[in-house]
Order: structure tokens, then sequence, then C-alpha cells
């Protein structure tokens, strides 16, 4: 049997641009994409914690450093500038391998969405 886990984890960024007219997907620093072991087009969860909406959408690498999280095409609709949102990605894997998987999970600084040191 195979079941979905929790694989990587960005809780609390801070939501830092909404572009409404792109295609569509979340553009994520890739410090932070890195920290989380995410890539480039992977599915994403994406969980407001001002608001409580919830959406699947896909990451976009961002530039290194910058701290950008933003929202692009309808998931632009979905969030305010300033609000505060978790990115998960999950994976399936076997039942017994997935009782000893540890996620990656990242808790990053909300008021510059870059790594504490």
């Amino acid at each position: 049997m195979e079941i979905q886990v929790l694989k990587s984890k960005l809780h609390y960024v801070t939501v830092t641009q909404a572009e409404l007219d792109y295609i569509g997907s979340v553009t994520i620093d890739e410090d932070l994409m890195d920290a989380a072991n995410l890539i480039e087009n992977e599915q994403v969860h994406i969980l407001n914690k001002n608001n409580g909406q919830r959406f699947v959408t896909y990451v976009l690498r961002g530039e290194r450093g910058s701290g950008v999280i933003c929202l692009n095409g309808p998931a632009a609709l979905l969030v305010n500038l300033g609000d505060v949102v978790i990115i998960m990605s999950f994976a399936t894997m076997e039942f017994e391998a997935a009782k000893k998987f540890r996620p990656w999970v990242v808790f990053p600084d909300t008021a510059t969405n870059t790594l504490k040191k």
C-alpha cells in the first residue's frame, strides 16, 4: 500500500507579491526552495493563515536571497500582500517507508522570508 505524506513545508512565509496577469504558480526564493527541498514545477498546497483559503499550484524559482513569495495568476486573488501562508508538498511512498520518513520543515523569519541563523 502507498500513502501520501508531507514531504516539504515552509511554515509561515509572508506574501511579498501577487501578479494576477500571469500564467499561474507561486514564485519562491531559491534559498527557501533549497531549504525545504522543493523543486521547480513541483505541486504545492498553500494555506493562507489570514483568510483560511487553501489552494494548489506549482513552484517557480525566485531570485536567490530575495525573500520573494509571489502568488501568480488566479491564486493572486486569494491573498493580500503581507498575508502569512504555509506552503507544503506531499510525496507518495510505501506505508512502511513512510513510517520512518522525516519531512523537510522550515521556519523562516516571516519579516524577511529568509532563513533564521
